[in-house]
């Protein structure tokens, strides 16, 4: 391994240098990243799954960039143009672009107005103008470069000459990074709408006339503006005081000497500047804004994915899907307490073919014979009117019923896959969808996993992320999920187990004939009897996979085999008879010579006391619901609690049992300064929210985090403190001596305004 990439890492993670060589060895040994974070916690120091992650791709791409700096030095060698201050610079870069950029001169160029000049043979004469000669005569100097074939005049000569300087100063490493630093911080990213843009909703109407620094913008502005672009409503440019950049850029060159081809210097660099380096530039930096802004989507993707899939499960209870309709009817499945289907029906509690009567009937009949205690409700066409229906039912008949709205992203596609026809081959595709709303509240991270991650609804722009890297991002958030809450060796899908430590979808279904043939598994250790499983699969997996009521005890807990001895000697020495003593004693004077490391010690005494404790359980259920709300019962300043069901950027969807999730804006998430919702809330959280602003026509309810009588305070306070800042204050000048950038003037967009274009184009499906 390189040491020197390893102490890069360190540095940049903030951790010990063991614990990076440690987890790059464990990895190297093909071991799994949720075993080492969980198995392994002596070599590592504890690092967790997402440190684990940032080591292992931080070292793939130091390793490429390493690979890559040796291959410029390389080609810059072979073309004899190889200096010892090149090589530092190049060796001191910590970015693939910046070797890039450094490769820029010397990289083959074929049909660039530079090249043709070169081809022509005018590189001398180009040469011969930037040695800034004091003396002579251009005109006369050029004329030795005539020729009948490819430059015909001096004119031609010196304009090839001026091409060839403005790619040299277009390629200039340094300068550009001094350029692209300078735009960043102080150019403006300016948006217009195009004369036959094509906008009916309006969904873009801010950007129609709009300017703002680029070290201001926003991610979720810079992917609307991405968007829209996309969709040719606007056209996106950049201001900059590019007048004063063409003077620093000749300063470069001129070195503040006098020469005879001054004028031409400086209109090569001139043109070297508008033709190619700002374009250039401003194509880099829509493209790193772009990329940061996906970045950052794609981790507000992963974070709200995570906190659904981690949702803990309604144990126990026995459960009715309920997956509202119009036309086709209302499908009901009856779930048991493992979510084995036990009932399918259907209803018409809505128009136009509606039958209250036989609904009532059939719902009460489902009710009483299966002693449902929960209802899952989709959330999607004819919702309310089905939820209306539901809380009907239970306050007319006094049932001890309650009830849940269950989102349904994703569960058209679960229905119409290979995995739903597999498991419900005789159901249709509406009753398919039934039991997995209510298999959604039962168990989410069992049901939630058959469905593609992008298709569950919780990101933001998402289908304008890089494919390949939002799907690696989510699927390393369900192998987190999964292997952090484990699962049940006898009941556990397909699906599931291959998210599993150590395990593909071909050993998942494997385990699954194993135990359809076998019947139960009652040992761990049986998984080496599975085909394609061997001792090395064994070893990822075993720990994560349970049995519960099995031979041993301890396949129960999330003790490893390999740690059985250890924890039997660990019972053995403090008294413990069985597992599960919640007030279980662990002396150290008992334990000191059992040879266990404190991090496995820590791990087998929680197993020991709680072993059967699902992972989820630190986290907020669904929220159950007796009773509905209509829009026309609110008023601003109303307080209630909903669910949030998605985080974005700008704020958070929050159902508070509405046709539409009302949003809450990030300025009304807490009374300090907050830069990201997610430092608020998660997705699945049930929150308290108060009443902010209602449009009845549009359907559309505003919601704050905070009561209103704070905001109002807050804001106030804000206002009275601008006021006394710009009292008694002089006038500051812009400073003279170097130019600012131009900037158009930002269009005016009130908070009410931002927060309706914003719920019109996500709405309840965000």
């Amino acid at each position: 391994m390189n040491d020197e990439i390893i102490k890069a890492i360190t540095a940049s993670l903030k951790v010990g240098l063991d614990q990076v060589k440690n987890t790059l060895a464990l990895l190297e040994e093909g071991n799994t990243v949720p075993f080492i974070a969980r198995y392994r916690k002596e070599m590592t120091k504890g690092l967790d799954e997402e440190q684990i992650l940032y080591i292992q791709k931080q070292f793939d791409y130091q390793v490429k960039l390493k690979e890559r700096k040796e291959n410029v030095l390389k080609l810059i060698a072979e073309q004899g143009k190889l200096t010892d201050e090149l090589t530092k610079a190049v060796n001191d870069c910590t970015k693939l672009s910046q070797v890039d950029d450094l490769y820029r001169p010397y990289a083959q160029k074929k049909k660039t107005r530079a090249a043709m000049a070169i081809k022509s043979g005018l590189q001398k004469l180009a040469d011969w103008m930037l040695t800034l000669p004091e003396e002579g005569d251009l005109q006369k100097e050029a004329s030795a470069y005539v020729n009948e074939d490819t430059v015909k005049t001096v004119e031609d000569a010196i304009q090839g000459a001026e091409d060839i300087i403005a790619e040299i100063i277009s390629d200039d490493a340094k300068l550009r990074w001094s350029f692209k630093d300078t735009i960043n911080q102080a150019g403006v990213l300016v948006t217009k709408k195009k004369k036959d843009a094509v906008d009916e909703n309006k969904v873009y109407e801010m950007y129609y006339d709009r300017s703002e620094r680029v070290s201001q913008l926003a991610d979720h502005r810079i992917m609307a503006i991405d968007r829209a672009e996309k969709e040719k409503v606007i056209t996106v440019s950049f201001t900059f005081d590019e007048q004063y950049l063409k003077q620093e850029a000749a300063k470069t060159l001129l070195k503040g000497q006098r020469t005879i081809a001054e004028n031409e210097i400086v209109t090569a660099v001139n043109d070297g500047c508008d033709r190619l380096l700002f374009p250039s530039i401003e194509r880099e930096i829509r493209s790193d804004l772009s990329a940061r802004a996906q970045s950052k989507s794609i981790e507000v993707f992963s974070m709200n994915l995570e906190k659904l899939l981690l949702q803990p499960p309604l144990k126990g209870r026995v459960v009715l899907g309920f997956d509202p309709a119009y036309r086709t009817g209302c499908k009901l499945a009856v779930l048991d307490a493992t979510g084995k289907m036990l009932k399918i029906a259907k209803i018409f509690p809505t128009k136009p073919n509606i039958d209250l009567a036989g609904a009532r009937a059939t719902m009460l009949d489902l009710i009483r014979t299966y002693h449902i205690e929960i209802i899952a409700i989709g959330n999607g066409t004819a919702s309310r009117e089905s939820e209306q229906f539901v809380t009907d039912l239970i306050r007319d008949n006094h049932l001890d019923v309650s009830y849940a709205i269950v989102s349904e992203a994703g569960a058209s596609v679960y229905s119409a896959g290979d995995i739903a026809r597999a498991e419900f081959p005789d159901l249709h595709v509406e009753e398919r969808s039934a039991v997995s709303i209510g298999r959604r509240l039962l168990d989410p991270l069992a049901e939630l996993i058959k469905i593609d991650p992008k298709s569950i609804g919780v990101g933001q722009y998402q289908h304008d992320l890089p494919e390949k890297e939002l799907s690696q991002r989510l699927d390393e958030v369900v192998m987190k999920a999964v292997n952090r809450t484990g699962a049940d060796l006898n009941t556990a899908s397909p699906e599931l187990l291959t998210h599993i430590s150590g395990l593909n979808s071909g050993t998942a279904q494997e385990i699954v004939k194993f135990r359809n043939t076998n019947g139960r598994f009652t040992d761990r250790k049986q998984l080496l009897k599975v085909k394609k499983l061997g001792p090395k699969a064994f070893t990822q997996c075993a720990g994560f996979l349970r049995i519960v009521g099995g031979d041993n005890p301890l396949d129960e807990t999330s003790i490893h085999p390999e740690s059985y001895e250890a924890a039997e000697k660990l019972m053995k020495a403090c008294g413990i008879t069985k597992l599960g003593e919640a007030d279980a004693q662990f002396s150290e004077s008992e334990v000191k010579d059992l040879g266990i490391d404190s991090y496995t010690l820590k791990d087998i005494e929680e197993a020991i006391r709680q072993p059967l404790r699902d992972y989820r359980d630190q986290f907020q259920g669904a929220l159950l619901k007796s009773d509905i709300l209509e829009i026309k019962d609110l008023h601003v300043g109303d307080e209630l609690m909903g669910t949030v069901r998605n985080v974005v950027d700008f704020g958070a969807f929050v159902d508070i049992g509405l046709h539409e999730d009302g949003l809450v804006h990030v300025s009304h998430m807490s009374m300090k300064r907050i830069t990201q919702p997610s430092e608020v809330v998660s997705v699945g959280d049930i929150v308290k929210v108060w009443v902010f602003g209602i449009d009845e026509q549009k359907g559309r309810v505003q919601l704050s985090l905070l009561p209103i009588k704070e905001i109002e305070s807050r804001d106030a306070a804000i206002k009275e403190a601008r006021k006394n800042r710009g009292n008694g204050r002089p006038d500051h000048k812009r400073n003279s001596s170097r130019p600012q950038p131009s900037r158009q003037p930002e269009k005016k967009v009130t908070m009410e305004d931002a927060s309706a274009r914003l719920m019109e184009r996500f709405g309840s499906k965000h």
